[in-house]
């Protein structure tokens, strides 16, 4: 008696709820439609909308790009409100062969090498400072290179600008 309750309370409820959900597999059609490709193919769908989904029924559905790289499509029902994004595969555009790019480094000669004294000036107008230090590097004129100044833990980064004389960057040269 009970199991014949339960089973009739169960198969009229299958059926009836099935019927109220929107069909995944018309979203699936949609969607294909709207992106001009089968679900899998590069520029669809990654995959179908799953069908464990139960949305309400909708009578139309919105389709709209989710932003301009058209990374997901929105399907959106505004009768019964949601909303749903399905991801879809990137069309792989051919890229032109690479180019190597490399920086050319014009260096001269150091006009400043590791041990040499160097005087280290900061100056705008109607101030000027200089500090006494001992280059930890070789540097080409316009090139940075540390500086060890007194007892200072730190080195001071200077950039050379003749031999044996550097500024701070930011000052003017």
């Amino acid at each position: 008696m009970f199991r014949a309750l339960l089973l009739t309370l169960l198969l009229p409820a299958t059926p009836a709820l099935a019927a109220g959900f929107q069909d995944t597999t018309g979203l699936d059609r949609a969607v294909s439609a709207f992106a001009g490709h089968a679900i899998g193919d590069e520029g669809g769908a990654r995959a179908p909308v799953d069908a464990r989904l139960k949305l309400a029924q909708c009578p139309t559905v919105a389709l709209s790009w989710r932003t301009p790289a058209h990374d997901a499509v929105v399907i959106a029902c505004s009768g019964p409100d949601w909303k749903i994004y399905v991801p879809m595969r990137a069309s792989v555009t051919p890229v032109g062969e690479p180019t190597v790019v490399t920086m050319a480094v014009a260096k001269g000669p150091p006009v400043i090498k590791r041990g040499d004294p160097v005087v280290i000036e900061a100056a705008s107008a109607g101030f000027q400072i200089s500090r006494e230090g001992i280059a930890m590097g070789d540097a080409a004129a316009g090139a940075r290179l540390l500086v060890k100044v007194g007892d200072a833990r730190t080195p001071v980064q200077a950039i050379a600008l003749a031999d044996g004389r550097a500024t701070l960057p930011g000052w003017g040269q």
